[in-house]
């Protein structure tokens, strides 16, 4: 069971990466979609945390720091 968390997880993060990818690009209001990639890899974070594998887990925090560093360098903004 823990393992089919960490899956889930590491799903999730697959789906929260191709925004936070485009979300990083400073063209006018294309970094709101970070808007959309934190609370996806925040959602995908508290499942890795069921699990006993890392991996998830890691890949939702790294989607975390990159789409809310952007979000709070540019003020959530442009």
């Amino acid at each position: 069971m823990p393992a089919m968390f960490n899956a889930l997880s590491l799903l999730i993060g697959l789906v929260a990466l191709p925004f936070a990818l485009v979300g990083i690009i400073p063209f006018p209001f294309l970094p709101l979609i970070n808007w959309i990639a934190f609370p996806i890899a925040l959602a995908g974070t508290v499942v890795g945390m069921f699990s006993r594998g890392n991996a998830g887990r890691n890949l939702n925090l790294l989607i975390l720091i990159i789409s809310g560093a952007r979000l709070m360098l540019t003020g959530g903004f442009i």
